[in-house]
């Protein structure tokens, strides 16, 4: 199994094995492309597999597309499990990726990208290539028409509708795009099928096994916020507003399928990507469960978690704000007080609901900025460093930025008063979505490795070492010992 490094395409040997064996573990970490057919397809597909000699393998979809190869129509690239944006090990283009899948490139040119993540245009684009075998504009493309093909597939969104949600400035474009990798236009491609039912947009989230959904739902239904929440066994709902207007989402399993069901119910279905990319983040389908056992599997103590909880993923926010607020709150307090003190913050302040006494979303910034927060029940300290993180957020001075390296994130967290490291690292996990954010100074870690009395963090920290660069999983693991 291959570790984070420059390039991100497995050993050609282990690309070949799994291809054979329809391995859906790596299901999105390489394509198979055919020479003989000029097709890329998932490892997964279930045509017979061709010859060795025709087989060309690519680290993304991107790469598979610059390189002149269609789209599979049996295999359904688009229904491949994503790639972690920090499979390469490299901060700065798992943020650039990170900001593609948020639409930067919809509407903007790799300039911008360039400057958002802070190097030059010439740079990132090398990185992109040297990394995913594709410069950033073809792996936006590609991102672009992926997704259109899978909401012409799965809802019953209209041609029009497919390409605006897609990122798509013109219905022109989007089907002369289409045309170019499929051979037929998107109407042709829909001709003969019934289409799904409208009102609302479903749609499949692919992860690779092993995959412990109970557990995450376990998770979120501890720290729900009542009114904006709710868990269950079988399923996670949940209010927010996107571009102005309230929505609604639902996220449950496909039985006997490696994919959630996500239902959305928004006026705009311009934010499609939007929800898509933060619900994938919360639920880390993304991850490469494989690799990150190899790691982790090699520690005496981590082994037999690791066979216990199989699947084991990092659960993420839907907002980085509203996950910095909720880091706050969590600081030496259990998490059922924590939870309590989030309730409150949201029935007094959070974002109202069309219908007289509901909550439309998390509170923000700009309200938390300016408020008194102290009579909910927390220390005058610790609500002045809610106030100040809100309005360091307001201000642009602080967030969660796409491109910055965890070292550099914890340090412009921990400038800020009542900011110490567990809290950067803990927002870093679950806000950034960061695999090796490590709050080395939580007392119930420093316990667990210490057998009962705990560790120093600077103890903690040298072990932690050999868990790089996949910390925050350790962390998740030893917590749930615990």
């Amino acid at each position: 199994m291959f570790h984070p490094h420059a390039n991100s395409l497995p050993d050609p040997r282990i690309c070949e094995q799994a291809r054979l064996t329809r391995d859906a573990r790596f299901d999105g970490l390489f394509f198979t492309a055919v020479t003989s057919t000029g097709i890329f397809c998932r490892p997964v597909c279930p045509a017979p597999p061709p010859k060795p000699a025709h087989v060309r393998y690519f680290a993304s979809a991107a790469a598979a597309a610059a390189a002149g190869f269609r789209p599979c129509l049996r295999c359904r690239p688009e229904r491949a499990a994503g790639a972690s944006a920090w499979r390469s090990g490299n901060a700065l283009v798992a943020g650039a990726l990170r900001l593609i899948d948020g639409g930067l490139l919809d509407a903007a040119p790799v300039g911008a990208l360039a400057a958002r993540v802070g190097v030059g245009e010439r740079h990132l684009r090398r990185l992109f290539v040297e990394v995913l075998g594709a410069g950033p504009a073809q792996v936006a493309a590609t991102r672009r028409l992926l997704f259109a093909k899978q909401l012409l597939g799965e809802t019953g969104l209209s041609v029009t509708e497919a390409a605006l949600a897609s990122g798509y400035g013109s219905v022109r474009r989007f089907n002369a795009a289409f045309r170019a990798a499929y051979g037929m236009s998107p109407r042709e491609l829909r001709r003969g099928r019934a289409a799904p039912a409208r009102g609302e947009a479903c749609l499949r989230l692919p992860w690779r096994p092993p995959f412990d959904f109970a557990a995450l739902l376990e998770f979120f239904a501890r720290r729900a916020l009542p009114g904006l929440e709710e868990v269950d066994a079988h399923g996670y709902r949940r209010r927010f507003v996107l571009h102005g207007e309230p929505g609604q989402l639902e996220v449950t399993a496909r039985p006997g399928d490696h994919a959630l069901q996500l239902r959305v119910r928004h006026p705009s279905v311009r934010v499609l990507p939007d929800v898509v990319a933060r619900v994938r983040r919360m639920f880390d389908l993304d991850a490469d469960a494989a690799a990150i056992a190899e790691v982790l599997g090699r520690d005496r103590r981590l082994a037999p978690l690791l066979r216990r909880h199989p699947g084991m993923r990092v659960p993420g926010g839907w907002d980085a704000f509203e996950m910095a607020v909720r880091a706050i709150l969590g600081q030496q307090v259990s998490v059922q007080a924590a939870r309590t003190l989030a309730g409150r913050l949201v029935q007094r302040f959070g974002v109202r609901g069309a219908e007289a006494g509901t909550v439309a979303d998390f509170p923000l910034p700009e309200v938390l900025a300016d408020v008194d927060v102290a009579d909910l029940g927390l220390t005058r300290r610790r609500a002045e460093s809610l106030r100040g993180v809100a309005r360091a957020v307001r201000d642009g001075r602080v967030g969660v930025r796409p491109g910055h390296g965890l070292e550099a994130f914890v340090a412009e967290w921990t400038a800020l008063p009542g900011i110490g490291p567990w809290t950067a690292h803990y927002l870093a996990m679950r806000g950034l979505g960061h695999p090796d954010a490590f709050p080395a100074a939580d007392l119930v870690l420093r316990k667990v490795v210490g057998g009962g009395r705990p560790l120093p963090a600077s103890e903690l920290e040298r072990l932690s070492q050999s868990w790089r660069p996949w910390r925050a999983y350790a962390t998740m693991l030893l917590w749930r010992a615990a």
